[in-house]
C-alpha cells in the first residue's frame, strides 16, 4: 500500500492532471482492451515499460546507466514516459538493425532525441556489415549440418559391423 502511495504521489509529480488515486485504481496498470499500456495516458514503473518492449529489469537499468535513457526517479522508483518510451522504442530499432549501444547513443543524437539520424552511407554499411555477419552464418550452418551428417554416417556405420 505504501508503494501505491508513492507511485501515486510519483506519478502526480510527473502529471498534475493525473486523477488523485488512479495508480491505486489500476488506471495506469491494466490497458483498455485494444490498447498496449504504452499507448496509456501516464508514466510507466519500469516492472510495465519491460513488460511491453520485452526486455529485463537489468537491461533498461543498463540503458539508463549508459545515459541512452532518462527515465523521472522519485528515489528508487523509476517511471517513464511516453517520451521515454518512445527512445527506447529507437533503441530496440537500432539494436534490431545491429548498431552497438555506443553506435546507437551516437544515431539518437542529444539525450532528448526523438529520431535515428541515419545517413544514406551508414545505411549502406551496416547492410554491408550484416551481409557479411549472414556468409559466416551460413558457414557455420553448413559446418554444422557437415558434422551431422558424419555421426548419422558413423551410426550407419556402427549397424552395418553388427
Amino acid at each position: 500500500m505504501v508503494r501505491l502511495l508513492a507511485r501515486n504521489a510519483a506519478l502526480q509529480a510527473i502529471d498534475p492532471a493525473i486523477p488523485n488515486g488512479a495508480a491505486r485504481i489500476g488506471h495506469f496498470d491494466q490497458p483498455e482492451p485494444g490498447e498496449t499500456a504504452m499507448s496509456g495516458a501516464g508514466p510507466m514503473t519500469i516492472g510495465e515499460t519491460a513488460r511491453e518492449f520485452g526486455v529485463t529489469l537489468r537491461t533498461l537499468r543498463f540503458y539508463e546507466a549508459k545515459h541512452l535513457i532518462t527515465p523521472h526517479r522519485d528515489g528508487t522508483l523509476r517511471l517513464y514516459s511516453r517520451s521515454d518510451c518512445e527512445r527506447l522504442a529507437l533503441i530496440m530499432t537500432g539494436r534490431r538493425l545491429g548498431f552497438t549501444l555506443a553506435e546507437i547513443g551516437v544515431l539518437l543524437g542529444n539525450p532528448d532525441g526523438n529520431d535515428l539520424h541515419l545517413t544514406r552511407e551508414q545505411c549502406m554499411a551496416q547492410i554491408h556489415l550484416l551481409e557479411q555477419q549472414k556468409r559466416g552464418i551460413e558457414v557455420a550452418i553448413a559446418e554444422l549440418r557437415q558434422i551431422c551428417t558424419s555421426f548419422y554416417r558413423k551410426s550407419l556405420d556402427c549397424e552395418v559391423k553388427r
